[in-house]
């Protein structure tokens, strides 16, 4: 804890206010009260910082190999790119090892206002932004143009994933489309009708971490292209007449 204390409090070379610009305060542990505590959200927004209520981000829960981006407003020491462990955490300067998993990104941007501010900071203004979703993927395949796996950013529906694969091969798919889902160990499924949801006629289902979502195959126009194939495949082998 010291290594880190002496490293952020030389200058931060940029013109922003390093740990050695913070001044003495008696209501905290270190003695430290930010200069930039007098800052509004306007000026965290005016530097080009990510704000957490983006759609998509708010409501998205954090998992491993997911990559934060956290910004303390003039504190630029204190501000990294980490990616969450295995284990759900991230380590940060001076806090250390912080359980960032299963949190949103305002969970974890208040938790980490609320440390900072217990012992090194006062009222800290604190960023977090999820820069790359990777833990949270549903899979798709079957009939539809791009087959794999899709991150979940937010809320998923079955169409907006229908939609992120490239849309459905119309040569070959039927309308039934089974999401297969796993809950408590247990594997389950359903069979939705894409063209009842796109005609109104049935709501479009919400999809959620490690589902498997195969657009089923229409066998008769299956049988239709395999011919289609085979005709001139045919033809080209059918002797010349002399």
């Amino acid at each position: 804890m010291a290594g880190c204390a002496s490293s952020l409090n030389q200058s931060a070379g940029d013109g922003s206010p390093g740990l050695q610009a913070l001044q003495p305060n008696p209501d905290n542990a270190l003695g430290f009260e930010s200069t930039a505590s007098s800052g509004t959200q306007r000026d965290v927004q005016a530097l080009g910082v990510p704000s957490t209520t983006t759609a998509g981000n708010s409501g998205y829960l954090v998992g491993p190999t997911d990559v934060l981006e956290i910004s303390v407003f003039k504190v630029p020491e204190l501000s990294k790119s980490v990616q969450v462990a295995d284990t759900g955490t991230i380590n940060l300067p001076l806090l250390g090892e912080v359980q960032a998993s299963g949190k949103t990104s305002s969970e974890i941007e208040k938790d980490l206002t609320r440390k900072l501010g217990a012992k090194y900071l006062k009222s800290p203004q604190v960023t977090v932004y999820v820069k790359d979703h990777n833990s949270q993927r549903v899979t798709i395949e079957g009939a539809v143009k791009s087959p794999g796996m899709v991150p979940i950013r937010g809320t998923l529906s079955l169409i907006q994933l229908l939609a992120s694969a490239g849309g459905v091969d119309r040569d070959l798919y039927s309308k039934d489309v089974t999401v297969f889902r796993t809950v408590d160990g247990n594997r389950t499924s359903q069979v939705y009708d894409i063209d009842a949801i796109r005609e109104g006629k049935a709501s479009d289902p919400q999809l959620r971490q490690g589902d498997l979502v195969v657009v089923d195959t229409s066998a008769a126009k299956s049988v239709l292209e395999h011919t289609l194939k085979i005709v001139p495949a045919a033809a080209a082998l059918r002797p010349t007449a002399f």
